[in-house]
């Protein structure tokens, strides 16, 4: 499958390594080239593309938005025609400062997403976590799949970010609309998930 990561820092990089290892074709969407956040992507696996962002969403079917929240709007704005019909990930999570909700629990930051991009298939997984359980999903000890949720309102959409999720080692779950995604579970939860797989919750 033909990936695009439009921000490849702490969380971005290990998912473009990982998915990248899989067999998948992942592209950073890099403005420079020689940017450091570029040269510090290249270093975890120097087998990943580097595209300009219309050129690198515009050749992918999947596109993973993990930047700083506030820069979610620009960056998106910037690739919205290349945007049209893909699928969306986003990792992203609207924190404020001290830190607070950044969009006051209004609403959740992909359906602000949703609402800029209309005519794209937008999908909230890969936030629940911190970055190190992206490097290494593996929880030993427990001798389970740790499980990430993920949700949308296209079922399309939702099957093809399962199955990516089921083959970097999480156990996928669907838990419904991008309204789920204001649920404080999305925003880096205290409890290790992989006790939920394990049926202790």
């Amino acid at each position: 499958m033909k990936i695009a990561f439009i921000g490849y820092g702490q969380v971005g990089s290990p998912l473009a390594d990982h998915l990248q290892r899989l067999g998948h074709q992942v592209t950073l969407a890099a403005h420079d080239a020689n940017s450091e956040s570029v040269k510090k992507a290249l270093a975890w696996n120097a087998n990943l593309n580097v595209a300009a962002p219309k050129d690198a969403v515009a050749g992918a079917e999947v596109v993973f938005l993990a930047t700083f929240f506030q820069a979610n709007e620009a960056a998106l704005k910037a690739v919205a025609e290349e945007l049209r019909g893909k699928i969306l990930v986003d990792c992203t999570n609207p924190v404020g400062p001290n830190p607070s909700h950044g969009l006051n629990n209004v609403q959740s930051g992909s359906e602000m997403v949703q609402k800029l991009l209309p005519d794209t298939k937008v999908v909230k997984a890969f936030t629940i976590y911190g970055f190190e359980n992206f490097e290494d999903s593996s929880y030993p000890g427990y001798n389970v799949k740790p499980v990430m949720m993920y949700c949308g309102n296209d079922s399309g959409a939702k099957k093809v970010v399962g199955e990516l999720i089921a083959q970097l080692g999480w156990e996928p779950l669907d838990v419904g609309g991008l309204e789920q995604a204001a649920n404080k579970v999305f925003h880096r939860t205290a409890i290790p998930l992989c006790h939920i797989a394990a049926g202790e919750l």
